[in-house]
């Protein structure tokens, strides 16, 4: 089995892998389907308005957000996440993956039902847990201004289904270390080429030797030279991914290697079409589709924002949240409310709780377990007067 049969194997891969079309698709479906139950919200009376005979439900015109601004402000509250791991002095991977997390939440779920200022930290602290970088919550709550213990743990069921109840991200960086250890290994006279190319250790550093320098660079004479380009490349690649691949729609189009790949594209565009062509002889049908795939890869980090938006994107950004505060579902704003009233009555249907017929069967089925343990263990001793 290839690391390629592997991958498709993973959750990643299965659920969470798009083509640009169905991901617009299913971002534009969830886009409509919010604005739908907002509207709905905004025109059902309530009960004590129903009560009052002249009470007459008025149809409020709601401007809802756009498939365009719900991104926007998705964006901005992955940078705000960045920011946030980067101000816990957490490991990059959590980053990583509390990005993706968001990412994926708001694949089905809207800003417009959900706000992300809510979400966010429950997706680092789920992150922290899943790169095995565990806090208490308590701890983690500390870090953070007007944010309680109750704001982190109340989404986290919700945050899990949105999931799909999948917590693997499989992330680029793993890759990237392993490409790096390979072009040392090579520049220091040491690598093998891919059991497709018969070429030998000497061939091809010498291949390596003669790649185009970059620009505003001399050609490599040395050893010495190799290693300090690769070392350059490898750091600029290790930031895109950092930033830019955490920012787009990457994980979500192309495999991690295509993406450490494309980083090094645009990192050092020669070394890294050196190292494809180490891996793939000259007349791979493959070749041509991986270049293609890379270079849109490629273009799609070069176009990522990789740093806090500038005044113009400020102003869009605070036009934007105002008109979410005005297309916000009020039924979902409280999520500390609605997890309280979830665990004191699980049977009411008001705030996402429990129908009656699952809280039914899940009662019978918590009995039906209780008595297979009573026949497992016997029953109960009866006392004994002496």
């Amino acid at each position: 089995m290839t690391e390629d049969d592997i991958y498709r194997t993973s959750t990643q891969y299965r659920l969470w892998s798009f083509t640009p079309e169905t991901l617009a698709s299913l971002r534009s479906t969830t886009n409509a389907a919010a604005a739908a139950g907002v509207k709905e919200a905004y025109h059902t009376p309530k009960p004590d308005d129903a009560q009052d005979e002249g009470h007459a439900a008025q149809r409020v015109d709601i401007d809802c957000l756009t498939v365009e601004e719900e991104q926007k402000i998705i964006g901005y509250y992955c940078l705000q996440t960045l920011e946030l791991v980067d101000f816990c002095e957490y490991p990059t991977k959590v980053k990583a993956t509390a990005v993706q997390y968001l990412k994926r939440f708001y694949l089905t779920n809207s800003p417009m039902t959900y706000h992300p200022k809510g979400i966010m930290p429950t997706a680092v602290y789920m992150a922290m847990k899943s790169e095995d970088n565990f806090h208490y919550v308590k701890t983690f709550a500390a870090q953070l201004p007007k944010i309680t213990t109750e704001d982190i743990l109340a989404p986290e069921f919700l945050l899990t289904q949105g999931l799909r109840f999948t917590f693997d991200v499989r992330h680029p960086f793993n890759g990237l270390e392993g490409g790096f250890m390979e072009l040392l290994a090579i520049a220091n006279g040491k690598g093998q080429a891919g059991p497709l190319v018969s070429k030998t250790a000497k061939e091809v550093r010498e291949e390596m030797m003669a790649i185009s320098p970059v620009p505003g660079s001399g050609k490599a004479t040395s050893a010495k030279d190799l290693v300090l380009r690769i070392q350059k490349a490898h750091a600029i690649a290790k930031e895109l991914l950092k930033t830019s691949a955490l920012l787009t729609d990457a994980y979500f189009l192309y495999t991690p290697s295509q993406i450490w790949l494309s980083t090094l594209m645009l990192a050092d565009e020669a070394l890294a079409r050196f190292y494809i062509d180490s891996k793939l002889p000259a007349m791979s049908e493959m070749k041509p589709k991986l270049l293609a795939a890379l270079e849109r890869c490629a273009e799609m980090l070069r176009s990522s924002p990789i740093a806090q938006p500038d005044k113009e994107e400020k102003k869009e950004l605070k036009r934007i949240d105002k008109k979410l505060v005005q297309c916000q579902n009020p039924r979902k704003m409280d999520l500390v409310s609605i997890n309280e009233a979830q665990k004191r009555d699980p049977g009411r249907n008001g705030g996402g709780g429990l129908d009656e017929s699952v809280a039914k069967k899940r009662k019978l089925e918590r009995e039906k377990s209780m008595k297979e343990s009573e026949d497992l263990f016997g029953p109960a001793i009866p006392d004994r007067k002496t």
